[in-house]
């Protein structure tokens, strides 16, 4: 009896995707192929004329062929089952196991880290031109001014050892000397007896590095505490930079401007254009200079009431973003021969309620331009992105971002919120008048503003919802001592100089530490001291908290039981040094992991997305 054929079982080729890596992976071989090969070799082997163990050898082999393609069919399968998760948690288990190695401060700087690399811009202050032909400037501008002899005859170590003198701290390539004298910054003769005149006799900290980098061309980061001087520091550039382009050929009509500087407010543009024009005129008084034009463009008011600037060329611009960009793409004037950019409060400029407003701005440059940033509060994440956007730029740094003016002696109170206002009225007792107070709800800067004058107390009050006329009432009478005591929200908190402020009162203490900053600073200015009285309660964050006390204990300031008490659950980060603040507000309380101002921020991205997801409402 013939002994039974085993029969061979079929399967299906294996399919390999070749894109991806397998160690395992096999050449496939069409199987015609393989047999002919198999019988090449048998013939070469001698075994032709021997059918019976032809077939026997052929046998084994196709078994042997069997067993190879049933290991690789099983590889696949194995092969596919191993899906991304599976992956994903062995990545997960590996980076657990590296993270169980580090210490919770290290833990904390990678995600203080990530996010920050998240949020980083990563688009340049430039032009939409300059983005999309890439153009990029390597060199500053160049300008015709150079220090005195004896100042350039200074070694790098005097200079050094100069701006140890005053704590200064400079970071950059090349860096202008710092000049002591106004009279040896080349500054002309009528500024300077205007400057006497009003007991201004040497540059503060900030001017005596600042005004020589900017006379040098050099784009500046300037960082100093409220009420340090820097309206002059950047003002007086482009002043004098207007006066030599008029000098050498007097402005038309239709020409200009020089020079444009952007505020974050309308008062404080305001307050900052009355500047450049008591200068100007100042300059202009004996009519050995040219009178210079300045044209301020806010909105709420009617620029048809300057239309006396329009007819003549434009030197000097002081605006707010979106009343400039108006300007702009109605032709009222061109950035064709501009080449001065500051901004001040450049921390809220840069910021997300500004930035796009800043590059559109940007895109009406034709050619190079110097940079001016200037702020009391600059967070590193704004410091790294002014860094990449401006050409070799100089910090100049006077005490760290964000600190508080030591000139003003800070009393926090705990105070209930239902006890407010009375106790509000003891704290008016304090000093004489002038005297302002913040609040951060406009509801409740009226009910403020009413209470005191239903107690006999000269108040004004100022927010954003009211008109501009009431606005300019509001500081112009308070300003003019004509009202003791202005109630203001943080519209008021930036930049604005009020002489003789004694006392500033916080009577609802901010979220971000970066405007109580700013609140404090409208007392204790140009070397002068002042108080600043803070109520918190509980319904102040215990974050603000942390923040506040951080920032009294580096102003030397008495830090009150109930804020002594709160722990800092990084105060084993704190012992081993490793908390420099949060890069994206400054504060000193927390990290960039549970910034408020970050918080902020995201809200308002996401109810705008919503907003157009909705098609804008109705």
């Amino acid at each position: 009896m013939e002994p039974s054929k085993r029969r061979r079982i079929r399967t299906p080729s294996p399919v390999y995707n070749l894109d991806e890596e397998d160690d395992a992976y096999v050449p496939y071989i069409p199987v015609q192929q393989r047999r002919q090969e198999k019988l090449a070799k048998l013939s070469s082997l001698g075994v032709n004329s021997d059918k019976s163990n032809t077939r026997k050898v052929q046998e084994e082999l196709d078994e042997r062929e069997d067993a190879q393609r049933e290991e690789e069919v099983r590889r696949e399968k194995a092969r596919k089952e191993r899906t991304l998760l599976l992956e994903a948690q062995e990545v997960h288990l590996k980076k657990a196991a590296e993270d169980s190695k580090k210490t919770a401060g290290e833990k904390a700087q990678e995600i203080d880290a990530e996010i920050l690399e998240a949020i980083k811009s990563r688009r340049k202050l430039a032009s939409d031109m300059e983005l999309a032909q890439g153009i990029q400037y390597t060199e500053p501008l160049k300008t015709s001014w150079r220090p005195p002899r004896y100042v350039r005859e200074r070694s790098p170590e005097q200079d050094q050892k100069l701006r140890e003198k005053y704590h200064i701290v400079v970071e950059g390539d090349d860096i202008p000397p710092p000049i002591e004298h106004f009279q040896d910054m080349k500054i002309p003769d009528p500024i300077l007896e205007y400057l006497r005149s009003n007991r201004i006799v040497s540059p503060t900290p900030i001017q005596l590095q600042g005004i020589p980098v900017a006379f040098s061309g050099r784009d500046i980061i300037g960082i100093a505490f409220t009420g340090s001087g820097k309206t002059l520091a950047f003002c007086l550039p482009l002043i004098m930079m207007s006066l030599e382009e008029e000098t050498k050929l007097p402005f038309v009509r239709g020409e200009g401007p020089v020079g444009i500087i952007l505020c974050p407010s309308r008062e404080l543009a305001n307050q900052t254009y009355d500047n450049v024009v008591t200068w100007c005129s100042a300059l202009a008084k004996d009519g050995k200079y040219p009178q210079l034009n300045s044209l301020l463009c806010i909105g709420g008011i009617s620029m048809n009431e300057q239309s006396h600037v329009f007819n003549k060329g434009i030197h000097i611009v002081v605006a707010t973003p979106g009343r400039l960009i108006d300007m702009l793409e109605k032709k009222r004037f061109t950035f064709n021969n501009c080449k001065y950019l500051c901004m001040d409060e450049a921390d809220r400029m840069i910021d997300l309620g500004f930035e796009d407003d800043v590059r559109n701005i940007m895109s009406f440059f034709k050619n190079q331009r110097q940079t001016l940033l200037f702020s009391a509060t600059m967070p590193k994440k704004i410091q790294d992105f002014a860094r990449e956007s401006l050409i070799k730029p100089v910090l100049v740094n006077v005490g760290r971002a964000g600190a508080a003016n030591l000139d003003v002696l800070q009393v926090v109170e705990y105070v209930k919120q239902e006890a407010k206002m009375v106790y509000l009225l003891e704290c008016l007792q304090k000093t004489p008048p002038p005297v302002i107070i913040f609040s951060e709800n406009k509801n409740e800067v009226d009910d403020i503003q009413e209470y005191l004058l239903l107690k006999g107390v000269e108040a004004v009050a100022i927010h954003g919802s009211k008109s501009q006329e009431e606005r300019r009432y509001a500081i112009t009478s308070f300003k003019s001592g004509a009202k003791d005591v202005m109630v203001a929200s943080g519209v008021a908190s930036k930049g604005l100089d009020f002489n003789d402020i004694q006392h500033v009162i916080i009577y609802s203490m901010p979220k971000e530490i970066e405007d109580y900053v700013h609140q404090i600073g409208r007392t204790g200015r140009s070397g002068k001291t002042g108080i600043a009285t803070t109520f918190v309660n509980m319904n102040t964050p215990e974050q603000t908290l942390l923040d506040l006390k951080y920032l009294l204990m580096e102003a030397g300031q008495k830090v009150p039981p109930f804020l002594s008490t709160i722990e800092d659950p990084r105060a084993a980060q704190i012992r081993s040094g490793s908390i420099t603040g949060c890069p994206v507000c400054g504060g000193l309380g927390h990290g960039i992991s549970n910034c408020p101002k970050l918080e902020d921020a995201q809200r308002r991205q996401m109810a705008s997305h919503r907003t157009a997801d909705d098609g804008g409402g109705y």
